[in-house]
């Protein structure tokens, strides 16, 4: 017979609850670090009205609250012509499956489910798609929405709550993790700020584009783009699936300047404006951002995909400042030099 003593039991016991526990609160681990993201990226802004005579709080407050009015102000300067292209692009689906059914060749129409079966067929390919991404479009304005609320309190506390959670840290460690902290600061702000930057540029580049071309829902398909570059590399190529798709209903050439576009700028995206956007804040080769990509979105969905790639560029310097020793000089030496090259 084998006996298992207490303590042993003990550590099972614990370590299940504490596997219990993470299951119930990861979502919640999840929006503090989209709060800490955003509170990072805006901080630099609150610091300077700070400095203008206001105090954090109000200077956190009025910050927000710009923040707001801006979503705000976009929201309803679009919404009127959003809410009749969407309405527009409802009411003439069986007209666009006509127009794909007579120029797709075969092998697409078959590849997208689309047999010419039957004048709600797009409808039934199309819905399950668009469902789930307006689920996963509003579950992450809830979380944007909760973050929001607090990233005010992280503006406000923030340092406090860092030194806080610093102090637990060994004396002598706490100058590494002091290093490791401001190192990864100026990657998050890199990250979001040029993110933004560049989800603005693909927002505005789609729009003209695909106005001059004269392609349906123009402005729908721009916001579209500008929703999805939030996921570098391969949120842009997603977002050109359905702009090809209606710019075929307006001739096969429509498509083709349509993926000459959409292609044009993603290779100017990730090898022009990004690098000039990001600096060498974010030295991350596509490789590495698909697959921290897929990483994020397997363990914690979209918020996980984007919250992973600021995580994964802060590894040089967690190599740099933690893992010297193990590793050894040389090969954080050889890994910095490649990211320069790179860069």
């Amino acid at each position: 017979m084998v006996e298992v003593p207490w303590r042993t039991l003990l550590k099972l016991i614990a370590a299940m609850a504490l596997v219990w526990a993470w299951l119930q609160i990861y979502q919640l681990v999840l929006l503090v670090v989209v709060a800490a993201l955003l509170a990072v990226t805006l901080d630099p802004v609150v610091a300077w009205v700070e400095r203008r005579g206001l105090p954090r709080w109000g200077a956190a407050t009025l910050v927000g609250l710009a923040l707001l009015m801006l979503i705000a102000g976009f929201v309803m300067m679009t919404w009127s012509s959003l809410s009749d292209q969407a309405h527009e692009l409802g009411g003439r689906l069986p007209q666009f499956e006509r127009q794909l059914n007579d120029r797709l060749p075969p092998v697409l129409r078959d590849a997208i489910g689309i047999k010419g079966g039957g004048a709600s067929e797009l409808q039934s390919v199309a819905m399950p798609y668009a469902l789930r991404f307006v689920r996963a479009l509003g579950g992450a304005v809830i979380v944007f929405a909760l973050a929001f609320i607090l990233m005010i309190y992280l503006l406000i506390e923030g340092r406090r709550t860092a030194a806080w959670l610093v102090a637990f840290v060994p004396k002598s460690e706490r100058g590494k993790v002091e290093r490791t902290m401001s190192e990864s600061k100026e990657i998050i702000f890199g990250y979001v700020a040029g993110n933004i930057a560049t989800s603005v540029f693909a927002t505005v580049f789609v729009l003209v584009a695909l106005s001059i071309l004269k392609v349906p829902a123009a402005l729908l398909l721009a916001v579209l783009a500008g929703i999805c570059d939030f996921v570098p590399v391969l949120g842009f190529i997603i977002s050109a699936a359905p702009a090809v798709l209606l710019g075929i209903t307006v001739s096969p050439g429509t498509a083709l300047a349509v993926a000459i576009c959409y292609g044009a700028y993603h290779f100017a995206e990730n090898y022009v404006i990004a690098p000039r956007v990001y600096g060498d804040r974010l030295k991350l080769s596509n490789v590495a951002v698909v697959l921290a990509f897929a990483v994020g979105a397997a363990l914690g969905g979209v918020v996980g995909a984007l919250i992973a790639l600021p995580l994964a560029a802060a590894y040089p310097a967690i190599e740099r400042i933690w893992l010297r020793a193990e590793l050894g000089d040389d090969l954080v030496r050889e890994h910095r030099a490649i990211a320069r090259r790179s860069a």
